[in-house]
């Protein structure tokens, strides 16, 4: 059974998914809650507390991730040495982790639709989502895949472009699985797009 703080947490993020964050009041999740603000406000500061630790949980389960399948967990400016240690088992293991939790984890699935809703509103939306969900995992991509160049692991091309290759299938599907109740065919045509486009540049 979860806690009070989670309740508030998975409500508040739910809520901020089906109308955005800026139309959500505190009065609205408490009220959802069935709760007074008073007995809201000893988990939580405010909204802005709410939302932090929403982003601060999808920043964690990444690294948790990233870890789990021993790949970096910080950006190549603050830790190169760690992005040498990329092989294709780990990161395919990586991407197919990440797409069943985007595609599945009901977390994952209403904090991307609140992102998709503010992205437009908010300039620290547009920033969370491009980091999140667009250029940040390029970036990171790309990184990997420059030093698997260098190793000899990859077929030598350029980085960017491959990166964007391998992963604007994954961003497609997760947003088609949007509409599914069953997401079995996205994730089956994600795997065989994952084990061609390997098969295609592991040298």
């Amino acid at each position: 059974m979860i806690d009070t703080k989670e309740k508030i947490l998975i409500t508040s993020l739910h809520l901020f998914a089906k109308d955005g964050y800026e139309a959500v009041s505190v009065s609205t999740i408490a009220g959802e809650l069935g709760m007074s603000k008073g007995a809201l406000y000893k988990h939580y500061k405010n909204k802005r507390d709410i939302f932090d630790c929403i982003v601060d949980r999808m920043y964690q389960k990444d690294i948790e991730r990233a870890q789990k399948y021993e790949l970096p967990d910080e950006t190549f400016d603050k830790a190169p040495m760690t992005y040498r240690n990329a092989s294709i088992d780990k990161i395919k293991g990586f991407i197919e982790s990440q797409f069943h939790f985007w595609t599945e984890d009901e977390f994952a699935s209403d904090f991307r639709r609140m992102l998709t809703l503010e992205r437009y509103r908010s300039p620290e939306m547009a920033d969370l989502y491009q980091k999140i969900l667009t250029s940040g995992p390029v970036s990171y991509i790309e990184d990997l895949f420059q030093e698997m160049m260098d190793q000899s692991i990859l077929n030598i091309s350029n980085p960017k472009q491959l990166a964007i290759e391998f992963y604007a299938p994954f961003y497609l599907l997760i947003s088609i699985s949007d509409e599914l109740t069953n997401k079995d065919e996205v994730t089956v045509l994600f795997l065989e797009h994952v084990d061609k486009f390997l098969k295609r540049n592991v040298t």
